[in-house]
């Protein structure tokens, strides 16, 4: 007989309280959402493979700052490319064992053919185009644990920031394998999927903020950017 990760009698307390998340907790994704919803305090917390992952407090330099400079550079794209969306620590129902909270991701509006939707309650289900971490070193949970599971669940693109060894890896999903993404001759990494997101990591690390949004500015007048702004919203036929 299977036995559920979680039972009724551990999911709440003698006061009637449920209980705290707690890193290590194996949870199934209803009694995680439960127990994440009862506590409002709490600003994020992830299901990673049935178990529960709660960060550390952020630090500014090491996380906050690089969080905020690839949700800007993403929200630059976004701006200029009408049908996909961005999110800034979203959570994403991946399948019935995951359930993280990116620290950012881009996605395709399912109304132009994208792989998400929107649930009722408004949490994204499905597998978003484009993943973003920001992570302290190689060391993290963001490059084993959860890579395995974007991998697994179909995640084109993932893309991890390394800030304390100032690097940037960005994967690409080919045949059920993350490949990393190598940079052109101008040094550059270019989107396989969203045409015109080009980034200039080495600007990226050195916190050069307006170098990395002239990068993307030009990826947005290419003429692939436009291609793909025309893919996703086809003119109307002539009668």
């Amino acid at each position: 007989m299977a036995v559920s990760p979680t039972t009724s009698a551990s999911s709440v307390t003698l006061d009637g309280a449920l209980p705290a998340l707690e890193n290590g907790d194996r949870l199934t994704r209803a009694e995680f959402e439960r127990r994440y919803s009862a506590m409002p305090h709490l600003k994020k917390a992830e299901l990673i493979d049935g178990v529960v992952y709660v960060p550390s407090p952020v630090r500014h330099r090491q996380h906050g700052s690089p969080q905020a400079h690839l949700v800007g550079w993403l929200g630059q794209y976004v701006a200029h490319t009408p049908g996909v969306e961005v999110g800034d620590n979203s959570s994403v129902r991946l399948d019935l064992d995951n359930e993280p909270q990116q620290d950012t991701l881009i996605f395709i509006d399912p109304a132009c053919g994208g792989q998400v939707r929107i649930g009722a309650d408004g949490i994204i289900e499905g597998v978003p185009e484009l993943v973003a971490e920001v992570a302290s070193s190689s060391v993290s949970y963001d490059l084993h644990a959860k890579l395995h599971v974007y991998r697994r669940s179909g995640v084109l693109e993932y893309i991890v920031w390394r800030v304390l060894e100032r690097e940037i890896d960005w994967f690409v999903l080919h045949a059920g394998e993350y490949e990393r993404l190598p940079v052109n001759a101008l040094g550059l990494l270019q989107s396989q999927v969203f045409a015109g997101l080009w980034l200039d990591p080495a600007a990226l690390v050195r916190s050069d903020l307006a170098t990395v949004l002239a990068i993307v500015q030009h990826g947005i007048a290419s003429p692939e950017h436009a291609a793909l702004v025309n893919r996703l919203h086809p003119p109307a036929a002539t009668p």
